[in-house]
C-alpha cells in the first residue's frame, strides 16, 4: 500500500506529532495531582527525561505510547506495511533507547515505572498502580 499523501504533507503530519503533553500524559498527570502527589515535568537533567518526577520519592513516572515504544502484545503497536524496514529500525532503536534510558535512571537510584498509552483507559487501575508505586516508597 502507498501513502496516500505527497512527502511535504506527510513531513507536516509527522511534525505534529507531540512528545509532551500528550493525552495520554495529561491522563497520567491529572490522576496523580489528584492523589495528592506533586511532581516536576520534563527533567532534561535526567536519562530520557522523564515525563513526571517525584524528587521526594526520587521516582519518575514514563508515560509511552504504544506504537512509538512497541508496548509487547498491545494491538496498537502495529508496524505501517509501507517501508518496514524503515520502521522496523526506527522502532528497535525506540526500544533500545528506552531500555538504556531505564537502566541508567536505575544506577542513578531512581525508581521508574512505566504507565502505557492503552493502560490510560482504566483510570482507576492507574491511580492505583501510581498510588502504589509512590505509597510503596520509603519516604
Amino acid at each position: 500500500m502507498t501513502d496516500t499523501v505527497d512527502p511535504e504533507t506527510r513531513s507536516r503530519i509527522m511534525s505534529r506529532v507531540r512528545s509532551r503533553d500528550t493525552r495520554p500524559e495529561m491522563i497520567v498527570r491529572r490522576i496523580a495531582h489528584g492523589l495528592g502527589f506533586r511532581y516536576r515535568l520534563h527533567r532534561r537533567d535526567l536519562p530520557g527525561t522523564p515525563d513526571l518526577v517525584f524528587p521526594k520519592y526520587r521516582a519518575v513516572i514514563m508515560v509511552h505510547g504504544c506504537f512509538w515504544h512497541r508496548h509487547p502484545g498491545c494491538k496498537y503497536a502495529s508496524t505501517p506495511s509501507t517501508r518496514e524496514n524503515y520502521w522496523t529500525k526506527k522502532f528497535q532503536g525506540n526500544v533500545v533507547r528506552d531500555r538504556r534510558n531505564l537502566t541508567a535512571l536505575s544506577r542513578l537510584g531512581w525508581r521508574t515505572l512505566v504507565i502505557w498509552e492503552c493502560e490510560t483507559r482504566d483510570r482507576e487501575a492507574v491511580a492505583e498502580r501510581i498510588a502504589d508505586f509512590l505509597k510503596g516508597s520509603n519516604s
